[in-house]
């Protein structure tokens, strides 16, 4: 997507040294655009625990790459030590945010590959590579098809009201998020490509503000016309009608349809549901969970600390500067995720399609889960 009018992904390989993988480092945005080199699994596991990076499918894609930087790392000397250290890069990894499913998958995505695929070490850090680009190229290729298939929701929104239509969106769940376009972005990005008039209610998402400091940097990259608001505007919005659609990302998704997301989607559906608004949730098929179906009872909730609820960080005479915004003696809870029960999502926008927001719906689109 862009960035000053230039494409990026948020991962890639160094150009001239395939021993480094470059992102795009999250933490100073939107006040400075910064790229940061990562040459060891440890400096992955480190970005992705810190949240250099974030969001479902780029961590993902962050964890194959880690494991590539740990085949570059493992011993040589036999296939059995190159394992045994991936093993351990790959727990190490795994361990950083328990709540995103895609980190896992990725993990054992490439273990199993090269497990599979190769006979010496060397082989497997060709493998490895190999897998951490195509779960890259993946990400974003399913992301582009969510935005073909969330459009239709957009344009239909369009032919029955004529007018502008009002999305609300939480948290970032936009090509930031991912490797590029995004998931909940994704339809905005593509209604936007085909002329539909949008205007998008950006939640700012306490306590990171990735809404207000990522979703919005990406609008104004893209120019689509949008609207920061506090967290608990959107209830008010939809009580007058100025909310037509709401789409966000999702970290996990059961088999059952329930879905785990940044901390406060929970209370958007449930009034987009009292205000007869459909709240859908867009994901690419990494992010389903087909081994549970409760999410609230069996979903890791992810707690953080609590100093990112206490300080917060902002532009101040052109410097970037974390403020103190409680007494210094309150204790404060830092629950990253919640989940938001099937019943009051509308469907699931996946690479395959519309489902509903049930195992029969999704099973429809994924009949080799069965």
């Amino acid at each position: 997507m862009n960035v000053g009018g230039e494409h990026y992904r948020t991962i890639w390989l160094k150009p001239g040294d395939d021993r480094v993988v470059q992102i795009i480092d999250q933490r100073p945005l939107p006040h400075a655009f910064v790229i940061e080199d990562l040459a060891s699994s440890d400096a992955m596991a480190r970005a992705i625990k810190e949240m250099h990076l974030r969001g479902a499918g780029l961590i993902g894609a962050a964890a194959g790459w880690g494991m590539y930087l740990a085949a570059l790392e493992a011993p040589q000397a036999s296939m059995e030590a190159f394992l045994g250290y991936l093993q351990a890069a790959g727990e190490k990894l795994k361990k950083t945010r328990p709540t995103a499913v895609n980190l896992e998958w990725a993990v054992d995505r490439q273990l199993r590959e090269i497990t599979g695929r190769a006979r010496t070490p060397a082989e497997g850090v060709r493998v490895a590579h190999d897998t951490a680009q195509a779960i890259a190229d993946e990400d974003a290729e399913f992301c582009r098809r969510i935005g073909e298939h969330g459009v239709k929701i957009i344009e239909e929104i369009y032919e029955k009201k004529g007018d502008t239509v009002h999305i609300l969106t939480h948290c970032n769940a936009g090509w930031l998020a991912f490797v590029d376009y995004g998931t909940a972005t994704a339809p905005m990005y593509e209604a936007q490509k085909r002329g539909i008039p949008i205007h998008v209610w950006v939640d700012e998402t306490r306590p990171r503000n990735q809404g207000a400091r990522l979703t919005a940097w990406e609008l104004v990259q893209q120019g689509v016309p949008h609207t920061v608001v506090a967290d608990n505007v959107g209830g008010h919005l939809m009580q007058h009608g100025l909310v037509d659609l709401v789409i966000t990302g999702a970290d996990r998704v059961t088999r059952c349809g329930d879905v785990a997301n940044k901390i406060g989607t929970y209370l958007k559906a449930l009034a987009a549901a009292d205000n007869g608004v459909p709240f859908y949730v867009a994901l690419p098929s990494s992010t389903l969970d087909w081994s549970i179906c409760d999410g609230v009872a069996e979903i890791p909730i992810e707690q953080r600390g609590e100093e990112e609820v206490k300080y917060i960080q902002g532009l101040s005479d052109g410097e970037v500067k974390r403020v103190l915004l409680t007494p210094p003696e309150s204790p404060a809870a830092n629950y990253g995720f919640d989940v938001t029960p099937a019943r009051l999502v509308k469907g699931l926008i996946t690479e395959r399609g519309i489902a509903a927001a049930s195992e029969a719906g999704l099973l429809e689109l994924y009949p080799e889960r069965r």
